[in-house]
């Protein structure tokens, strides 16, 4: 680890007895580590100088994924902690709805997801609001694929009414949607701009506290747009 620490910190490469002097190896030793470093792929050879290689850029691009990925849920769980809810992030990608993070706790929970998501997303305030920023073609794409159903007596009968509904939300407003999903649960998702990414934040209570949820989509909104800056890069997980 301290040899690749030490060849990191040399864009133009570096000879093995430099790299055994800063590490504070034994030249023999330092030789017989290079040699099983650039076997194994972390570490290239090229006329006599070190150099990082494939395997190491894919364990650093690993790294820094891993540390989005982590400031993402740390936001959502203040956020959870702050506003008293489940707090659920979302993408649209490669046709598909994706839930790629979501925090709750015992005394908070989740949604459960009963019917697939993916499937499911003209039930969910994810799935609408994801749809509702597609273009209009992709929108039918999706539909084609996954056609409208009923799974509760309040959900949207037909496509061509949740192509309506769709059409009538307001750019970048909230998508609030009750007991279409889940019986005894209210939700909603609040639209993120993600490069050309349709993504979205969202949020779910019990359908007897549907008093609470335009005040925690406002609250959740307020905090969004605080945290936006620095979540940017972040949520392009």
């Amino acid at each position: 680890m301290r040899l690749l620490e030490s060849v990191a910190q040399h864009e133009h490469g570096a000879p093995a007895k430099q790299l055994a002097r800063e590490t504070g190896l034994a030249l023999p030793t330092a030789y017989h580590l290079l040699r099983t470093l650039v076997h194994e792929g972390y570490l290239r050879r090229d006329r006599g100088l070190f150099f990082l290689g494939e395997a190491a850029e894919r364990l650093s691009s690993s790294g820094a994924e891993q540390k989005r990925r982590s400031t993402v849920l740390e936001a959502l769980a203040h956020w959870r902690d702050l506003i008293g809810v489940p707090v659920y992030y979302a993408q649209y990608r490669d046709g598909e709805i994706e839930v790629l993070c979501v925090s709750d706790s015992p005394g908070i929970p989740a949604v459960e997801e009963w019917a697939d998501f993916r499937e499911t997303g003209h039930a969910h305030a994810i799935g609408q609001c994801l749809l509702a920023q597609l273009d209009d073609e992709s929108r039918r794409d999706h539909l084609d694929r996954y056609p409208v159903q009923s799974i509760t007596p309040y959900t949207v009968r037909d496509g061509h009414g949740l192509l309506r509904r769709l059409e009538r939300t307001a750019r970048m407003g909230p998508v609030i949607e009750r007991q279409e999903y889940a019986l005894g649960t209210v939700c909603a998702a609040i639209p993120i701009t993600v490069g050309n990414a349709a993504a979205t934040m969202a949020i779910s209570l019990p359908a007897h506290q549907a008093d609470r949820l335009m005040a925690a989509t406002q609250q959740l909104q307020e905090e969004i747009g605080r945290l936006m800056g620095s979540l940017a890069i972040s949520i392009s997980i």
